[in-house]
């Protein structure tokens, strides 16, 4: 990433996938906010999943999202 992410700007105070409190080392950037995890384990999942998403919403459909 370019430019180091701050905890302080974080928009959530604990991890989607696991309910841990944010870890500083496993933020990622989101539609131009800040998102934390407890791990980047956590967070790699996110921008897996975020990106599967992003790609079929640009494609203007949905069909491959939830097929496998």
């Amino acid at each position: 990433m370019a430019e180091a992410l701050n905890i302080a700007d974080c928009v959530n105070e604990t991890c989607p996938w696991s309910g841990k409190p944010v870890s500083p080392d496993s933020l990622t950037l989101y539609r131009g906010k800040v998102v934390g995890f407890c791990n980047p384990g956590c967070r790699d999942k996110f921008e897996a999943a975020t990106a599967l998403f992003d790609k079929a919403l640009a494609a203007g459909g949905g069909s491959e999202v939830g097929n496998g």
